[in-house]
């Protein structure tokens, strides 16, 4: 089975430091939704992993987040690409669950579901957290650049292997070389 699993907010949609509390205040990252279409059509089953502390925050119901993915599996139809599931953690960090990444307890979830190991699955973030969930199962760790993907490179501490990109739309163009890497630069 060829999967791979990507973040929500700054991987996929833009980000916000007040959330995404709304279906309105969610919008794709442009080119985002093409390239997992691009990976359905390679043959990749497309899955999110997502922390959601809004929900713990109580700045929005279960029934909210429902209803903005929703719009983003009818934003990704609409161009041709399926998000075959979406995992998420809805605790705040104090909760101290395993689920909420870094913790690589979704990410483990994942593997039940589909009856996988990770190891090798490339694993796509915008967060050092998203990348260290990743990594100590296994997974390939990539960083988009889009969402907060500046400031955690400009930080440092990446995952050993962590390959770099502009944002989805690129990481998808390598990794399926419909784009040679050496005409890549991430920086």
């Amino acid at each position: 089975m060829k999967l791979i699993i990507l973040d929500r907010d700054g991987v996929i949609n833009q980000d916000s430091d007040a959330f995404i509390k709304s279906p309105d205040e969610w919008k794709a990252i442009p080119g985002s939704l093409q390239a997992i279409a691009k990976l359905n059509q390679a043959g990749y089953l497309v899955v999110v992993a997502t922390n959601q502390s809004g929900i713990g925050r109580k700045l929005f119901e279960m029934a909210t987040l429902n209803a903005i993915h929703q719009k983003m599996h009818s934003a990704a139809q609409q161009v041709g690409a399926e998000i075959d599931a979406v995992f998420f953690c809805p605790h705040v960090s104090e909760d101290n669950c395993d689920c909420r990444k870094p913790k690589p307890g979704m990410l483990q979830e994942i593997a039940s579901r589909y009856d996988v190991s990770l190891k090798g699955i490339h694993c796509v973030g915008d967060s050092l957290r998203d990348l260290q969930a990743g990594f100590v199962c296994g997974c390939l760790p990539h960083l988009v650049l889009t969402g907060k993907g500046k400031k955690t490179f400009e930080k440092g501490g990446l995952p050993p292997g962590t390959q770099i990109y502009p944002d989805l739309a690129s990481m998808v163009d390598i990794l399926l070389k419909t784009v040679p890497a050496e005409f890549f630069v991430a920086v």
